[in-house]
């Protein structure tokens, strides 16, 4: 008999949740659903808020959020699910950060909370209630964890200073 670990319990919790939230964030971004803009809408809101291309923007931010988060969901891939909700966050938050701290003044707190929650759950694994547990931690191996982490945080880095880039020239453009 198998008894309920309950740290295996809180991450499925954990996992479940934060995911949840994540798929009906990109959701927004790709299919317009729950109130969001489709990935039209979104692509242009990227434009203006210096990602470019903005369709390319919109698509890997939500496929970031809604495909990381189905991942960790499932806990299936779960360093690369991880990784790849919290560099998506990574953009939010540069995004968010002018405005300070605070949701409630627009600042960074949310996508902040749940690019460290996704990345937590990255780096701890999904626990034994997890897709990765029945099929033998195939794809969550070790190596994976540092890879996805590298992987995404370059790329997170890429985007964010390639959006000051274009801010930038934009605002060197207005004062011409």
């Amino acid at each position: 008999m198998t008894c309920i670990n309950r740290r295996d319990l809180a991450l499925l919790a954990l996992r479940t949740g934060t995911g949840a939230v994540l798929v009906a964030h990109g959701a927004q971004k790709l299919f317009g659903w729950f109130g969001g803009a489709g990935l039209a809408g979104t692509a242009a809101g990227m434009e203006r808020m210096g990602f470019v291309p903005g369709r390319e923007s919109a698509l890997a931010a939500g496929l970031g959020e809604a495909g990381g988060g189905a991942l960790l969901v499932l806990g299936l891939a779960t360093p690369a699910a991880g990784a790849a909700a919290a560099g998506a966050m990574a953009g939010a938050v540069a995004v968010h950060a002018p405005a300070g701290f605070f949701a409630q003044g627009g600042g960074f707190e949310y996508p902040a909370f749940l690019g460290f929650t996704a990345a937590a759950v990255g780096l701890a694994g999904a626990g034994r209630y997890s897709v990765d547990h029945a099929t033998g931690h195939l794809f969550d191996r070790p190596w994976m964890v540092a890879l996805a982490f590298a992987g995404s945080a370059a790329a997170a880095a890429a985007v964010v200073t390639k959006r000051a880039c274009v801010q930038v020239r934009r605002e060197e453009a207005q004062e011409e």
